[in-house]
């Protein structure tokens, strides 16, 4: 079976991750720092908290952003269930804005008509590694005294009118499970543009110790002395995810250059096809590409999605709209709600695409899905 995504491990991932396992530091050594460091350069100087995983960083940005009970978080339906789960866990009332029709990101008219004095965080998705429009995000944050975050899930080396993608939202999220576009094996990341944040971040990530003397509330310790102000998560990711990380993060532009030249690849052979519909981009962005999400008409999509993989192409459905999940469903959330993300989602489907996906292999899945249409 031709998978839809998969990692890219070299020899120098291996000898990364070897060399961690010869050294006296397994977790919280220097491969953690030099990881976070080199993170936070590619978004311009950021500060980075690496985390376990990328619902890990979803839920240590909203701890640091203070979401609670009486909060509002408004997000697209249109991503993995962890962006608005996360932020339910934490008490928060999760507002669903319908998507824009044709890229199938968060449509800045439409959030801006669901928010309020109560919005304390939108939450931006790059679907499929297309940057949302920040720029029109960014004042209606703004206006209501909320914070914006980008789920970079998918996104992390492309761009958004020049600026790097880690740079657009006041906190990003990252996710580098194997199939994403760099891998830490298990493992995410958040980026803040603000110090506070920051710290509050990292700290909740590390089980809420605080480590600094001019903070604590009790004097009377030795040198050993930590406190715990407010209850945090053990979410420290050890120096061997950091290690093939920071390996793959120096990869990080060929495979996207990669993508790009796969994704070129599939327009050209799937140009003028009948019954699909190839993705957008819009001028000014430049996608890293984590899917290649075509839309299949006629209600033929089940039908494509079963046949291909009958015949060794495994492509994926990328998603079942949130508030479709029963734990949704339970809270009182109805099919319907936001039209434009159900009409893609009935529609949609990734095609193979990972950085050592060959170029044959590329015509053979163009050759099926035509003749299939």
């Amino acid at each position: 079976m031709l998978p839809y995504g998969r990692q890219s491990i070299d020899e120098e991932d291996i000898e990364a991750v070897v060399a961690v396992l010869r050294s006296d530091w397994l977790t919280t050594g220097p491969a953690v720092s030099a990881f976070e460091e080199a993170l936070g350069a590619l978004a311009g100087g950021l500060r980075c908290v690496s985390t376990t995983s990328g619902t890990a960083a979803l839920d240590l940005a909203y701890a640091a952003a203070g979401v609670g009970p009486g909060d509002e978080v408004v997000t697209t339906p249109m991503t993995f269930v962890a962006t608005a789960s996360t932020a339910s866990r934490h008490g928060a009332r999760v507002i669903f804005a319908d998507v824009e029709e044709d890229t199938a990101l968060i449509d800045p008219a439409a959030v801006a008509s669901v928010t309020s004095g109560r919005t304390a965080v939108i939450a931006a998705v790059d679907y499929a590694g297309h940057p949302a429009d920040y720029d029109a995000l960014a004042p209606i944050a703004a206006r209501c005294g909320a914070l914006l975050l980008a789920d970079a899930a998918h996104s992390i080396g492309g761009s958004y009118r020049g600026r790097p993608v880690g740079a657009l939202a006041d906190l990003t999220t990252c996710s580098f499970f194997p199939t994403k576009n760099m891998t830490t094996a298990e493992g995410g990341a958040v980026l803040f543009a603000d110090p506070e944040l920051a710290r509050r971040g990292r700290e909740f990530g590390n089980i809420g110790l605080v480590r600094d003397p001019s903070r604590f509330e009790i004097g009377t310790e030795g040198g050993w002395h930590q406190e715990v102000h407010e209850f945090g998560v053990n979410y420290r990711l050890s120096d061997l995810g950091c290690a093939l990380g920071l390996a793959q993060l120096g990869r990080l532009a060929r495979f996207t250059a990669r993508r790009r030249e796969l994704v070129a690849r599939y327009r050209e052979a799937l140009a003028g096809v009948d019954g699909v519909v190839l993705p957008v981009q819009r001028p000014g962005v430049d996608p890293a590409w984590h899917l290649f999400p075509v839309r299949i008409r006629d209600g033929r999509r089940r039908e494509v999605y079963e046949r291909m993989r009958a015949g060794g192409i495994g492509v994926q459905v990328n998603y079942l709209p949130v508030y479709w999940h029963p734990a949704y469903a339970d809270l009182g959330y109805r099919r319907g709600l936001c039209p434009r993300a159900e009409a893609f989602y009935a529609e949609e489907l990734s095609l193979p695409l990972y950085p050592d996906l060959r170029d044959d292999q590329v015509d053979l899945v163009c050759e099926t899905l035509r003749g299939i249409v």
